[in-house]
């Protein structure tokens, strides 16, 4: 899958760049020391040294441990157990400068979410998340007629092109399983 490469939006339909990025939230404490299960963790936001925002503050990971799915940490000044427990359920968040380069084609699922999903001129809605399940990843499309959520596989066949920058994914609505539903939509004249 390809997107396209441009800069960044401008203008008063521009989106800003969020300050900082989510990668995790604090789970449940593990062993004494401080140290905590992570939670909805992003890959490769959570390195041994990198400094992630908790409340506001910035705080360095001084242990990492576990795996990419499951990881455990420590942030400095956060030293026992009655403090990790403290931060249960808080967001741990990146400064966007601080996220590893993407290859082309590859995005970020802050980079996603608010765009427009249309497939040719039926409009389905709007990305609210990325998620990740076992197969690949999905984004959660809130639909324009105001019905439950839709997924969109990231995948080929299902994404026809994403252009950042334009706010908008083209879909192809013979893949999706909502074909008939949006099919219909079109012929009654409704996007």
């Amino acid at each position: 899958m390809s997107g396209d490469a441009g800069e960044p939006p401008t203008g008063a339909g521009a989106r800003q760049a969020p300050q900082l990025v989510p990668a995790g939230r604090v789970g449940r404490a593990h062993g004494l020391d401080g140290s905590f299960y992570v939670t909805r963790p992003r890959s490769g936001l959570l390195a041994l040294g990198a400094s992630v925002h908790v409340g506001g503050r910035p705080l360095a990971i001084v242990r990492r441990a576990g795996t990419e799915q499951h990881p455990i940490v420590r942030l400095e000044g956060v030293d026992d157990r009655d403090a990790a427990e403290a931060l249960r359920g808080a967001e741990l968040c990146v400064r966007p400068e601080a996220l590893p380069r993407l290859a082309e084609g590859e995005w970020w699922a802050h980079e996603l979410e608010g765009c427009t999903v249309v497939a040719g001129e039926v409009v389905l809605g709007t990305v609210t998340r990325m998620l990740e399940l076992p197969s690949c990843e999905v984004l959660e499309v809130a639909p324009a007629t105001g019905a439950g959520a839709v997924l969109v596989p990231m995948v080929k066949d299902a994404v026809r092109r994403i252009a950042v920058a334009e706010r908008r994914i083209e879909v192809n609505l013979d893949f999706l399983d909502i074909a008939p539903q949006a099919r219909e939509s079109k012929r009654e004249g409704g996007n």
